[in-house]
């Protein structure tokens, strides 16, 4: 009898071993990645956790004591106990996750078409007879510094100066968005044209790609910026092909520094280039196409990314995307050409996570994030970050921010460790408030912002 009690303390004696080394293993796993990630921090507490964690199972190995058996089946219990909670598909239905808009929104009344229109002109003088109670709030932003201007807190030579390059180039390309359709129409099979246009584009750099029907909520109303400002928008196109691409994860963690203006504009340019070579490509078919990017939409991104199953829009207005999080940029391409639509995942998961996270509101320089629920706006339930508030900021500073896109635990590189995490929040409602837990423990509840890289900082 004693020899079988014997037999079973070993046999869970040795089960408790291979348990311990495996988190322990987990956790030093998790530290050498955030070591490569420059998280020096998250790498600290890993290699403190795994150590501390593992000293319960290698002493109830070693060790002989009056109560080992009962600790034993104690820890089991509670590692066992502590997964099922953690990794049950518990989801319940989050309440209105997404509703389409009733109306247009009009690019009017961004605050990029509000900064480029100038003081006593025609549009000026139109723009707030219309809207008297916006006036005094731009001329807030309006008194100070401006976007890239040397005078801004955040003024950084060599990454202001490339910034403006790319803004130079993209400008460069806002004419040649549209353009003429090849006379010749050749017959496609729509499956089959859509895998090579999605295959293409992830080849020319881009993250991910998906396709929608264009809907009437997807259009602004009338133009807000350009030539074409006050202009009706009409686009019949059928289809919406929304792209998204990477932005730099080093370079996105010095928010709000300049790097990080330099790294959007970069991949606003490059985004718009790949929406331009598929457009070109789709008229050489014979089918009209019109790219839409940075400063020369005719709708809101986001809102078509999130119907072509990219993702689901977050607290901070943002598309959040599965893997990146909202650390992308996106471009649009609108066409007639056939075309099959994606399903719209679920994502809800986003949703609730973002309702519990809040972090992106709580490092808002300006305070543009609200910390409520989502609200009745416009008739659909959503959040909405005070604009005027925010480019105030970025007026003063002088970069586009980004602090909310750095501390957002969905940002963290794509890679095995974030990727299973994410996969829990995703299928786990305790499992996402134990990974913010978690976030704020290995990376802090209010991160500082990274210094500039030595290749940038000269």
């Amino acid at each position: 009898m004693l020899n079988q009690i014997l037999l079973h303390q070993n046999i869970i004696d040795t089960i408790l071993l291979i348990v311990g080394i495996i988190i322990s293993g987990v956790l030093f796993y998790a530290g050498v990645i955030s070591i490569i990630e420059k998280e020096y921090r998250a790498a600290k507490v890993s290699g403190i956790l795994a150590v501390i964690l593992f000293i319960p199972f290698i002493a109830i190995y070693l060790y002989d004591f009056q109560i080992k058996g009962l600790l034993s089946i104690i820890l089991l219990s509670v590692i066992g106990l502590s997964g099922l909670i953690l990794f049950l598909p518990y989801r319940p239905k989050i309440k209105a996750a997404f509703q389409k808009p009733t109306k247009k929104h009009d690019e009017r009344d961004t605050m990029f078409s509000r900064n480029e229109i100038e003081p006593t002109t025609e549009n000026y003088n139109s723009y707030y007879s219309n809207n008297p109670e916006k006036e005094a709030l731009d001329n807030k932003f309006r008194e100070k510094p401006g976007l890239l201007s040397p005078e801004t807190s955040m003024y950084h030579h060599l990454s202001y100066a490339s910034a403006h390059a790319n803004l130079e180039v993209i400008e460069a390309l806002k004419p040649i968005v549209n353009g003429s359709v090849d006379e010749k129409k050749v017959e496609v099979e729509a499956s089959k044209i859509t895998n090579y246009i999605k295959t293409w584009s992830k080849n020319l750099g881009a993250h991910s790609v998906g396709i929608t029907e264009l809907k009437d909520y997807h259009l602004y109303s009338h133009k807000g910026r350009g030539d074409l400002y006050d202009k009706e928008i009409k686009n019949n196109h059928k289809y919406a092909i929304a792209i998204s691409i990477e932005m730099d994860n080093d370079m996105v963690l010095t928010a709000p520094k300049g790097p990080i203006i330099m790294e959007s504009t970069q991949q606003y340019l490059n985004i718009g280039t790949i929406a331009l070579q598929v457009a070109y490509f789709i008229r050489k078919l014979g089918y009209a196409s019109r790219a839409h990017i940075d400063g020369n939409y005719e709708l809101i991104c986001p809102l078509v990314a999130r119907d072509a199953g990219l993702g689901e829009i977050g607290r901070m207005g943002l598309l959040m995307t599965p893997k990146l999080g909202p650390r992308v940029r996106i471009a649009v391409v609108t066409t007639d050409i056939p075309l099959e639509t994606n399903k719209v995942k679920d994502f809800s998961s986003a949703i609730d996570f973002c309702g519990i996270c809040k972090k992106c509101a709580e490092v808002c320089p300006s305070r543009s994030i609200s910390f409520n629920d989502r609200e009745k706006i416009d008739d659909v339930l959503r959040w909405k970050i005070n604009s005027e508030s925010c480019f105030t900021y970025w007026s003063t500073a002088g970069t586009d921010c980004g602090r909310c896109m750095a501390v957002c635990p969905y940002s963290h590189p794509n890679n095995s460790l974030h990727n299973f995490i994410r996969w829990g929040i995703k299928n786990s409602y305790v499992f996402r408030r134990f990974a913010l837990y978690m976030d704020d423990l290995f990376y802090g509840r209010k991160p500082k912002s990274r210094n500039l890289p030595s290749w940038i900082d000269v």
